[in-house]
């Protein structure tokens, strides 16, 4: 069987749901998938694995400093060719930024001095440091509530917030993606989205954010990962 017929058989095999804060769980399980996904190439596999693993803050421990996570962003982006899986990687990097700005800003944390975070606004924050959005309003419109859901001491609906963002953004994505790998590695993001969210309760959202706000990625103004190419 070629590459090309492994890979539809395989995207025929993947129950679909658009269920998502509905469902009570994914549409199969993490088991079952893994055993789908050894269609895969072993490139495409490694790419996916990469790709899973960057974006799991699971994955950054307490040790973990912010030099290393902005590694660990370099490194993935030399192990994800695809264009469409880099762009979307970036995507979901600029959004963990934006949000730990919010939160290390309602702690009372005073602007950056240069740089903030990953991708496109990493100086735009700290210059925008008192505006409530960041002036990231129109690209970024669900940024307002964010702040407030923040305001309001919400860990689980910002979660809720967050996830569904993500999921409208890979949906998006996934509309431009057939029967390729590109397909098969949005369909595994959004299972993870769906995956994250049955796990989800107040506190446990409560303690993701709190971490995400400790390793917020701030002091990057040398990396281009536009050029390289969220």
């Amino acid at each position: 069987m070629s590459r090309q017929d492994a890979y539809i058989a395989l995207i025929c095999s993947l129950p679909g749901s658009e269920r998502l804060f509905v469902a009570k769980q994914p549409p199969l399980s993490r088991l079952r998938l893994d055993r789908r996904l050894t269609a895969l190439t072993p490139e495409d596999s490694k790419a996916l694995k990469v790709l899973e693993h960057t974006l799991s803050w699971s994955a950054y421990d307490m040790d973990v400093t912010d030099a290393q996570a902005i590694q660990r962003c370099k490194h993935a982006m030399l192990d994800i060719p695809q264009p469409t899986l880099r762009k979307l990687f970036m995507e979901r990097m600029e959004l963990r930024s934006v949000v730990a700005a919010l939160r290390l800003r309602k702690r009372g944390e005073t602007a950056p001095s240069v740089s903030f975070g990953v991708g496109r606004w990493n100086r735009h924050i700290p210059a925008n440091w008192g505006d409530p959005t960041f002036g990231l309003e129109t690209p970024m419109p669900w940024i307002k509530e964010a702040n407030q859901l923040l305001e309001d001491e919400d860990p689980l609906g910002l979660e809720r917030l967050l996830l569904s963002v993500s999921h409208k953004l890979l949906k998006w994505h996934a509309a431009r993606h057939m029967f390729d790998f590109e397909a098969v590695a949005i369909y595994v993001l959004i299972w993870n989205i769906f995956d994250r969210w049955a796990q989800s309760s107040a506190v446990e959202a409560a303690k993701r954010f709190e971490k995400l706000a400790q390793k917020a990625m701030a002091g990057v103004a040398d990396i281009d990962f536009e050029g390289a190419s969220v």
